[in-house]
C-alpha cells in the first residue's frame, strides 16, 4: 500500500515535501486499518470466535492480548464502531486535504488525531480499571501478548497522533498569530 501510495503521489502532487508524504502514508495506513480491519470487527463481532477468514484469524490472534474482542464487550464494540465510522473515513479526507493543501487539513488532522488518542486512552483505562479494581485480566499471561500486542500496537496510536496534534496546533497557532498581527496593522493605519 505504501509503495503504491508513493507512486501515485509522485504523479498527482509532485511538489509535496517529505513530511507531507509521510503524513499521507500514515493517514492512508490508519484510515485503512480503521475502516477495513476494525470495521470488519464491528460488522462481524458476533461471529468472531468461529471465524476462519483472514481478518477473523487476525482478530482471534489479537484477542490473545485482549479477550474482550471475543465477547462483544460493549466498550470495545462502541469504541471500534466510532473508530471505523469516523476516524477511518476522516483519515482518507485528511489524505485528500494534505494532497490538495486544503486549508481545513490541520483542523481535521487535529480532530482525527485527538480522537485516536482519546479512544486509545479509554481503551487502556477500561482494561486497567478492570485489572486493578475488579481483578479481571483480559490478556494471556505470556509477556509477549501484553507488551507486543496490547501495549505496543496500541501505543503507536498515541505516539504518532500526538506528533500530528502538536504539528497542527503549531500551524494553526502560527496562522492565527499572523491574522491577528495583520488585523492589528490595519487598525493602526
Amino acid at each position: 500500500m505504501s509503495g503504491s501510495t508513493l507512486v501515485v503521489l509522485s504523479f498527482v502532487t509532485p511538489k509535496l515535501g517529505k513530511a507531507d508524504r509521510v503524513a499521507i502514508l500514515w493517514f492512508m495506513l490508519t484510515g485503512s486499518i480503521h475502516l477495513f480491519f476494525e470495521g470488519y470487527f464491528v460488522v462481524n463481532h458476533t461471529r468472531m470466535a468461529p471465524a476462519q477468514d483472514f481478518f477473523g484469524q487476525l482478530w482471534k490472534e489479537y484477542s490473545l492480548s485482549d479477550s474482550r474482542y471475543l465477547t462483544s464487550d460493549p466498550f470495545v464494540l462502541c469504541m471500534e464502531t466510532i473508530t471505523a465510522i469516523l476516524w477511518g473515513p476522516l483519515s482518507f479526507i485528511v489524505v485528500y486535504f494534505i494532497a490538495r493543501e486544503h486549508p481545513l487539513r490541520h483542523p481535521l488532522q487535529l480532530i482525527v488525531s485527538i480522537g485516536q488518542i482519546y479512544g486509545d486512552v479509554l481503551y487502556y483505562a477500561t482494561s486497567m480499571f478492570d485489572h486493578y479494581y475488579n481483578g479481571l485480566s483480559y490478556c494471556r499471561p505470556e509477556a509477549y501478548y501484553f507488551w507486543c500486542y496490547y501495549f505496543f500496537m496500541n501505543l503507536i496510536w498515541i505516539v504518532i497522533p500526538s506528533y500530528y496534534v502538536v504539528k497542527s496546533m503549531g500551524v494553526m497557532s502560527h496562522a492565527i498569530k499572523y491574522v491577528n498581527e495583520a488585523s492589528d496593522k490595519r487598525k493602526i493605519k
